[in-house]
C-alpha cells in the first residue's frame, strides 16, 4: 500500500508540474509581436490599397481602382521584370559561385594550405555581408563614377578606354551594374552556408574517392553537389525572396533610374508613398508584392520538401 501510494503521489506531482492549458501559452508573446509588427500593419496596408489617400486627411474608398490601374501601368510590370533579373543576380549566380567556391575551399585549399587559410578566405568572401548597405552603395557609386571612378580609371590605365561607361547613368548598362553589386553582396552568404553544409560531410568520402582515382571535378559533381542539396534549396528560397523584396541597394545606387531601368516593386511602392504621395496606389503595389512573395516562397518550400523526402528515400 505504501509503495502504491508513493507512485500515485509522484504521478499526481508530475501532473501538477505540467502547464495549465498545455504549451500554447508560450506562443502568446510571439503571437502578440507578430500581430503588432506584421498582421496589423499589413491589414492597414490592404485597407489603404482600396482608397485614394495623400497621407493627410481621411482616405476615400475607391474599390479596386488602384489594382485596375496597376494592370495598365508599364512601370509596375517593368519593376517585376527587373526583379527577375535580380533573382538571377541574388539567387542563381551567387548559389552557383558559392557552391564552387565552398568546394574549392573545403576540398582543395584546406587539405593543401590548412584550415586556417580556408577560414581566412571564407571570411574575406563574407566581408561584404558585414558592411552596411549605405557604405557599400557609396563605395560602388564612387567606383562606378564616370569621370574619376576607379573602374573607368583602370580601363584607361590598361589601354581599354573605349570600354568606359556611364555605369549607373546609362539605362542599358545600369541594371547590369546593379546586378554586379548584388552578386558581390550575396556571394559571402552562400559561401558560409555551403561551407557549413560541407562540414557535416565525412572527409573519408573525399579520401576514398581520391584513392579510387576520382578527380576534383568528379568529386564535386558526385559528392559535393549531392551532399549540399538541402543547403542549396534553403539558399535558393531565401535569396529568391530577398531578391523580390530588394530595396536598399536600389535606393542607394540608382533610385530606380535611369528612367525605370532599375525600378523594383519595393522601391516603386516607396516612391508612390513618399514622392508622389499616392499612398493608396503605393499600398496596392506593396499588397501585390506581398502576395507574389508569399506564393513563390510557399511554392519553393513545397518543392524543397518533396525533394528532401525523395532524397531521404
Amino acid at each position: 500500500m505504501t509503495l502504491l501510494t508513493a507512485k500515485a503521489t509522484r504521478r499526481s506531482g508530475r501532473k501538477k508540474l505540467e502547464p495549465v492549458g498545455g504549451y500554447w501559452a508560450y506562443l502568446i508573446p510571439g503571437a502578440i509581436g507578430f500581430a503588432a509588427v506584421v498582421l496589423i500593419p499589413f491589414g492597414m496596408n490592404v485597407y489603404l490599397s482600396f482608397t485614394r489617400f495623400r497621407g493627410v486627411g481621411s482616405p476615400q474608398f475607391i474599390g479596386i481602382d488602384n489594382y485596375t490601374r496597376l494592370i495598365g501601368d508599364p512601370t509596375f510590370w517593368t519593376s517585376f521584370l527587373n526583379s527577375l533579373a535580380f533573382i538571377v543576380a541574388m539567387a542563381i549566380v551567387p548559389t552557383a559561385l558559392g557552391v564552387l567556391v565552398a568546394a574549392i575551399l573545403f576540398d582543395f585549399i584546406a587539405p593543401r594550405f590548412g584550415a586556417r587559410m580556408s577560414s581566412l578566405m571564407r571570411a574575406m568572401f563574407y566581408l561584404p555581408q558585414i558592411l552596411p548597405i549605405a557604405v557599400a552603395g557609396v563605395l560602388w557609386k564612387w567606383m562606378y563614377q564616370p569621370e574619376y571612378g576607379v573602374l573607368n580609371s583602370i580601363l584607361d590605365a590598361v589601354g581599354l578606354g573605349a570600354l568606359r561607361q556611364n555605369w549607373l547613368g546609362d539605362s542599358d548598362v545600369a541594371i547590369w551594374s546593379v546586378m554586379n553589386v548584388l552578386i558581390w553582396l550575396q556571394i559571402g552568404y552562400t559561401v558560409v552556408i555551403f561551407m557549413a553544409g560541407l562540414s557535416r560531410v565525412d572527409p573519408a568520402l573525399y579520401e576514398a574517392a581520391e584513392l579510387d582515382g576520382a578527380g576534383w571535378v568528379t568529386r564535386f559533381r558526385v559528392i559535393t553537389l549531392n551532399q549540399l542539396r538541402p543547403e542549396i534549396a534553403v539558399v535558393i528560397i531565401t535569396t529568391s525572396v530577398a531578391a523580390l523584396k530588394v530595396f536598399a541597394p536600389i535606393f542607394v545606387l540608382t533610385r530606380g533610374g535611369p528612367g525605370t531601368s532599375t525600378m523594383v516593386p519595393a522601391y516603386f511602392s516607396f516612391y508612390n508613398f513618399f514622392t508622389t504621395t499616392q499612398v493608396g496606389y503605393g499600398a496596392a503595389v506593396a499588397t501585390v508584392l506581398a502576395l507574389v512573395v508569399t506564393i513563390i516562397a510557399v511554392g519553393l518550400l513545397l518543392f524543397q520538401t518533396r525533394n528532401a523526402e525523395g532524397f531521404e528515400k
